[in-house]
């Protein structure tokens, strides 16, 4: 091994030991209810450094500090792929969030984890950076809003189509399309549809296996912190790292995977940020009890007629939103005439906080925030529900509950196994 490697594996093995120190800290918060110095580059730990957790290292006006993984083969190269070998290292999250020199706290782990640990962040007075979906469960989505509210703190959900890029297959960024619909051109109610069709794939590769057979734990792997508040099943490789989705304790399928990138934007332009449908309507397979399989159809209906369909088999040529006075199309196709000439006409959306650097710094909500971010994941979450009970489902968006449905209210927040709560 050559010298630089050798002093690298050295403060890498320094840096953990640190795992020991005392928790008795002054966060900056307590200086100042927040404040921090808009001159000062926000610090940044990340916790869980797979793929999604190592990619998102580099974000303007941050830098990171320290890093926290369950396998110590990602911990290292994660630790390897940082210029600066004072970056600390630790193999439990709690130690990361109580070090004062960090500001923000990126969530990169699997989805039955975000919920505790950006809640304990919230706690130990960080702001949170969230991987999508926000929560593994509509409850701990409840939890969470709670945590990060009652402290005061920043949260990012890391998902960003509603405010930039362009939206898949519909050639655009949302703000035309959400203009649009503002415009009334299209009518009222709307039907939008999200599938291959209109440029959505749901990933149905995201499916877990049904045989699977007891391992051995690899020696780097700490697989009971890495199943957490997950129920316990013996160690198989296909249950964690890249193919979790597949099973129910940790993901959700494709659906899980990518419904928030794809209904979000759908809650935010069709002005659904503070309410959630009423029903939710399933077509699809019988699934396993513990791996995620497929579906062909989820219907969802609001209180006011809208409908969201998530189309998993892409056979109808449909538009993407459907109203009574027009239609739009993916490559925003449209069959109302002059449609850009009409728009013009009317003004644009609100504009919003789409730098978490300042909304952190000026205390400012961001533009996807733990309370829209929740009614999104809400979204994905009913779906989630209905396709593990195998049934439609009635919902209460104002107590946020099932109606008439003991088991799907189960399901709304399973117990955790301990010691582990939110």
């Amino acid at each position: 091994m050559d010298e630089k490697k050798i002093n690298s594996r050295r403060n890498f093995i320094k840096n953990s030991s640190l795992a020991a120190a005392s928790f008795t800290i002054v966060p900056r918060f307590v200086l100042g209810r927040g404040y921090i110095p808009p001159s000062d580059q926000l610090t940044k730990g990340v916790i869980g450094v797979g793929g999604m957790g190592r990619g998102h290292f580099k974000y303007a006006g941050t830098r990171v500090v320290a890093i926290c993984d369950v396998d110590q083969k990602h911990l290292q190269q994660a630790f390897d792929m940082l210029k600066d070998k004072s970056v600390k290292t630790f193999t439990d999250y709690r130690e990361l969030i109580r070090l004062p020199e960090v500001d923000i706290v990126h969530v990169a782990t699997p989805p039955h984890w975000h919920g505790v640990i950006a809640a304990d962040a919230a706690r130990a007075g960080k702001d949170i950076w969230c991987e999508k979906p926000m929560t593994h469960t509509i409850g701990e989505g409840k939890r969470l809003v709670e945590a990060v509210q009652r402290h005061g703190r920043i949260f990012r959900l890391n998902t960003w189509f509603r405010f930039e890029d362009i939206f898949y297959g519909m050639g655009t960024t949302v703000k035309p399309i959400k203009k649009l619909v503002e415009s009334g051109l299209l009518g009222w109610p709307l039907k939008v549809t999200v599938g291959r069709r209109t440029g959505f794939d749901w990933k149905f590769y995201w499916v877990g296996k049904t045989d699977l057979k007891p391992q051995p734990v690899p020696a780097e792997l700490d697989y009971n912190f890495w199943l957490g508040p997950a129920p316990y099943k013996p160690y198989n490789p296909h249950r964690v790292h890249q193919t979790f989705r597949g099973y129910w304790d940790y993901d959700g399928g494709g659906l899980s995977d990518m419904g928030q990138h794809y209904l979000d934007p759908v809650q935010y332009f069709l002005g659904k940020d503070n309410t959630s449908p009423i029903s939710v309507e399933l077509d699809a397979p019988e699934q396993h009890f513990d791996a995620v399989g497929t579906w062909r159809r989820i219907e969802y209906t609001y209180e006011d007629g809208c409908k969201i369909i998530l189309d998993g088999e892409g056979n109808d040529d449909v538009p993407y939103i459907e109203g009574p006075k027009g239609k739009l199309y993916p490559g925003f196709r449209s069959d109302i005439p002059d449609l850009e000439k009409k728009l013009a006409a009317f003004p644009d959306p609100e504009p919003q906080i789409t730098d978490f650097v300042q909304a952190v710094k000026q205390r400012k909500k961001f533009a996807l925030n733990e309370q829209n971010g929740y009614h999104s994941c809400t979204i994905v979450n009913m779906g989630l529900v209905a396709l593990r009970l195998g049934r439609s489902l009635k919902f209460n968006p104002v107590k946020q509950e099932f109606i008439g449905d003991e088991g799907a209210n189960r399901l709304i927040f399973p117990p955790l196994r301990e010691p582990w709560t939110i």
